[in-house]
C-alpha cells in the first residue's frame, strides 16, 4: 500500500525497531488516514508483540498517543507504565523482529502475503519487514 503515512518497521525509535511505526499507525488511524484493510489488525500481530515486549496494554498506549508528545516521551511513558528492557534485550528484540518470516513461524504468512501482493517471485523479500517495505513502496535491499 503505497503512500501510507507510516515509517518502515525497521526504523528505530528510542533504539527499538517497529515502535515508531506502531505510533505512526495509531496516529494515522486517529486522523482517519489508515486504509480500511489495515484497521482490523491494529493492536494485533507485530503491534501486539511490541506492546508485549514493553509490557503495556495497546489500548492504553492508544490513549497515551492521543495526548500528544514525541516518540521519546511516549517511549519513556511505556518504560514507566510497563517495563524498561535493557540494552541487550533491545538488541535481541531488534534482531528477532528484523528476521521475522525467515524460516520461522511467520514464514507461511510471509509466503501467502507475497503471493497475494504479486511478489511471489521476489527472492530478496525474505522477511516480513522487507515485505512491508516493498508493499508500501519503499526500496528493498538484499
Amino acid at each position: 500500500m503505497k503512500g501510507l503515512p507510516v515509517r518502515s518497521p525497521a526504523a528505530k525509535a528510542g533504539g527499538i525497531v517497529y515502535f515508531g511505526r506502531m505510533l505512526d499507525k495509531i496516529k494515522a488511524h486517529a486522523r482517519g488516514e489508515m486504509p480500511p484493510d489495515y484497521v482490523p489488525n491494529l493492536g494485533k500481530g507485530f503491534d501486539r508483540r511490541c506492546s508485549s515486549f514493553l509490557a503495556i496494554d495497546y489500548h492504553q498506549l492508544v490513549e497515551r498517543v492521543a495526548q500528544g508528545g514525541t516518540d521519546e516521551e511516549i517511549l519513556q511513558w511505556c518504560f514507566t507504565k510497563g517495563r524498561h528492557p535493557g540494552e541487550e534485550e533491545i538488541h535481541i528484540w531488534n534482531e528477532f523482529m528484523r528476521k521475522c518470516g525467515w524460516d520461522d513461524d511467520v514464514t507461511e504468512t510471509l509466503v501467502r502475503r507475497k503471493e497475494e501482493a504479486g511478489m511471489a517471485e521476489r527472492s530478496e523479500i525474505r522477511t516480513m519487514f522487507k515485505f512491508i517495505d516493498a508493499d508500501e513502496g519503499r526500496a528493498v535491499s538484499n
